[in-house]
């Protein structure tokens, strides 16, 4: 009754703003429209502005003094202002501005942010630009988020190298994660899939805690990650960059577009890479890292007609890998312990959109992805081979109810699987059809936006699937925004992809019959508050989320030393994940960014609730980022602190060397030093600065075709320091 009662008294006394929105558009000389991104839409009296997203579209917050002016600017277009008035609150409009051919000058109006909170989505989403991921060696996805607190990366295994992430607390598989809203990374791609993208390719990274919008699909539990590509339409005409560590790991990465005709454009992407030298600087006798080869391509097209746009393309990669015992060769028979991983994949997606002449605000978008996956991989003695393809089809309609604070979107949706996984003699073959519908309706009040969403889906496995979703955004005052999120998602288990690392044991895995599918109900919400530092923009965000699940596929490492045991659990698991962050400005080219996380994450195992191993209860976060004023040199370093995590239990007899049942506090520096020069940028850096090694991380290594041999007990880094160099060039279109 007491939050009713504030919430109301909040609605009464509060200033009352505006929220304008809008789209802008350009206009060439020779007569195309294009969406602007990165426009920027700036109050003449509070002198507060926002930017344009990557379909043109804005929303600014009105200040409660009208009337005032807005100036609209983009480079290369003519400026062009707007007087609003009261009557204009809450208001949509359109903005054309017109090529400006002859420019005396180039100014530089504002600075974009690297790392940002839209205030734009009801749900909370966080940005990652293209010159936040320039500020780690950025070579793949799994380096990807070396300077973002809501993400971690860890490594699954000591051998086979191996990454996945994590989203509050939870494994990688209950995070979606899409390719400009085109699912990515699922099935066999998901164990080893972070490395087949290089950061390069990326424009930007959007992640989104808690279930997400009905329309990207029934498998959102723990978050979204979605990955923006660079397109043709906007992309460097050519781009270049060379990477190589101490470990001897070499890259090259490559992309260029070419204008085909007025409305065609196409983007060719390329990389290369490999690792061909032997680390073992702990001494182990076994590599620290593998050996590996991996070459990928993309090629995208993009279309613009007046009342169609179509992007598609094709993306393949191939990666193989070599790690185990010094000396181990798969090509060779040999007494030698050893991991081998081969990863083949190739995909078609293509994505249209047919807009209607007489309806602005209505819309039909079609999705559409094919893939074909195989993974081999040998561990010791053990062979796994595995076949996926998968189809996707998801239609939607986007509208309005009357007018436009009354949004709806619908479709239909089709999952087609067919995965093969082989272990030695188990055979887990399954075949899926997924057919579902979903609707949304979106409330767009004065301050108050509510997302009402359901799907069903039906699995010809499990049945019906019922998921509804609820996200809602509160505009208390102009710069204090209020997210709360419910919401139901399942997966189906991959039982031994999800878990594949675990092959690199002695254990034997027993899997109970019948698994069932996963099912997730997450809550949570978040304040953010933007403020005035040393009269520069700052802002802090808190978030919170629980998710608790039914059905939950649990592994018990601890029923005896011998097996893994595989089941769904019947009694509880949840997960628990607070986190702040805070940006600060310090000096006008000098930010600050400061996070803490706390995870409770706990499942119950033999009848008893314990804390998920190799999951660290807290994390803090340090990222500091200075750029000259002439720009010419950026310096950036991030801390983070690990906590304490519960490590699974071992035999004892296992080793000479004690065994502790939680890992140990320990930091990770990381830091870049980049200098621009014209068309290049030549960059040094480092990671794992404090050169923190994790000891003993094998557990008896000396008899790896024995009983008690574990690669899975790893928490920290095993490989100590690492020095890179790179060089990046571009070439912007002309």
């Amino acid at each position: 009754m007491k939050i009713l009662q504030i919430i109301a008294f909040l609605l009464i006394v509060s200033p009352t703003y505006g929220q304008l929105k809008g789209v802008i558009y350009g206009k060439t000389v020779n007569g195309t429209k294009e969406h602007l991104r990165d426009a920027k839409i700036t109050s003449s009296k509070t002198n507060d502005f926002v930017v344009t997203d990557e379909h043109g579209f804005f929303e600014i917050t009105l200040g409660k003094s009208l009337p005032d002016t807005l100036i609209f600017s983009s480079f290369g277009f003519r400026n062009d202002t707007l007087i609003v008035t009261n009557k204009d609150r809450f208001s949509i409009i359109e903005i054309n501005l017109y090529e400006n051919q002859i420019l005396d000058e180039v100014v530089i109006v504002y600075k974009k942010t690297t790392h940002s909170i839209s205030k734009l989505k009801t749900l909370l989403v966080e940005e990652l630009g293209e010159g936040e991921l320039r500020k780690a060696a950025c070579c793949n996805l799994s380096e990807s988020f070396e300077t973002n607190a809501s993400v971690d990366v860890n490594m699954t295994d000591a051998i086979s190298g191996a990454k996945k992430i994590q989203m509050m607390g939870l494994d990688g598989v209950y995070t979606q994660i899409q390719m400009e809203n085109i699912p990515y990374m699922r099935g066999l791609e998901s164990a080893f899939g972070l490395g087949s993208m290089p950061g390069t390719w990326v424009e930007s990274i959007q992640i989104t805690k808690g279930t997400g919008n009905v329309v990207n699909g029934y498998e959102s539990m723990a978050g979204l990650v979605n990955l923006e590509l660079k397109k043709p339409q906007s992309m460097e005409k050519f781009y270049f960059n060379a990477y190589g560590n101490r470990f001897g790991r070499a890259e090259l990465n490559s992309h260029g577009k070419l204008n085909v005709s007025k409305k065609w454009q196409t983007g060719l992407f390329g990389h290369a890479s490999g690792l061909f030298s032997e680390v073992d600087n702990n001494k182990d006798g076994f590599r620290d890292i593998p050996m590996s080869k991996n070459a990928s391509f993309l090629n995208r097209w993009n279309y613009n007609g007046k009342r169609m746009e179509a992007q598609l393309g094709i993306n393949s990669y191939y990666e193989s890998k070599e790690g185990g015992q010094t000396g181990f060769s798969a090509n060779k028979t040999s007494n030698l312990y050893g991991v081998s991983i081969e990863n083949k994949h190739i995909d078609l997606f293509a994505k249209t959109g047919f807009l209607f002449a007489k309806k602005p605000y209505q819309s039909i978008g079609i999705v559409y992805n094919l893939k074909y996956q195989t993974t081999n991989a040998q561990f010791g003695k053990r062979i796994f081979n595995g076949e996926e393809k998968r189809g996707y089809i998801n239609a939607i309609y986007d509208g309005i109810i009357g007018n436009t604070n009354h949004g709806i979107k619908g479709g239909l949706s089709f999952v087609y699987v067919d995965l093969t996984q082989k272990l030695d003699s188990l055979n887990l073959p399954r075949i899926e059809y997924v057919p579902g519908a979903f609707a949304e309706y979106t409330y767009k009040g004065l301050r108050f936006t509510g997302v009402l969403g359901a799907r069903g889906d039906y699995h010809n496995l499990y049945g019906f699937q019922f998921s509804p979703r609820f996200h809602g955004k509160f505009s208390v005052t102009e710069k204090l925004d209020l997210r709360f999120t419910a919401g139901r998602g399942f997966r189906v288990p991959n039982v031994i992809i999800d878990n594949i690392s675990l092959l690199a044991t002695s254990r034997n895995w027993v899997i109970e019959k019948n698994i069932q599918a996963e099912i997730s109900w997450n809550i949570g919400g978040s304040i953010v508050q933007e403020f005035k530092f040393l009269k520069r923009k700052a802002n802090i965000s808190i978030d919170f989320y629980h998710t608790f699940f039914e059905n939950q596929l649990i592994v018990d490492r601890e029923i005896d030393m011998n097996n893994f045991y595989f089941s769904n659990l019947t009694g509880k698991s949840y997960s628990n994940s607070f986190q702040t962050e805070i940006s600060l400005p310090i000096l006008p080219r000098f930010d600050v960014r400061l996070a803490y996380k706390y995870l409770d994450v706990k499942a119950e195992y033999g009848g008893k609730m314990q804390q998920q191993v190799m999951i660290p209860t807290q994390r803090g976060f340090l990222n500091l980022a200075y750029k000259t004023r002439n720009k010419r040199w950026e310096y950036d370093a991030t801390l983070s602190v690990y906590g304490k995590s519960r490590l699974h239990m071992v035999h004892y007899s296992a080793t000479e060397h004690s065994i502790d049942n939680m890992s140990k506090v320990y930091p990770i520096l990381n830091a870049q030093i980049t200098h621009v020069f014209k068309r290049w940028d030549f960059y040094i850096g480092g990671e794992n600065l404090t050169n923190y090694k994790q000891k003993n991380a094998l557990v008896d290594p000396q008899n790896p075709f024995g009983s008690y041999f574990d690669a899975t007990r790893v928490w920290a880094p095993i490989q100590g320091v690492n020095v890179y160099v790179g060089v990046r060039f571009k070439l912007r279109q002309a």
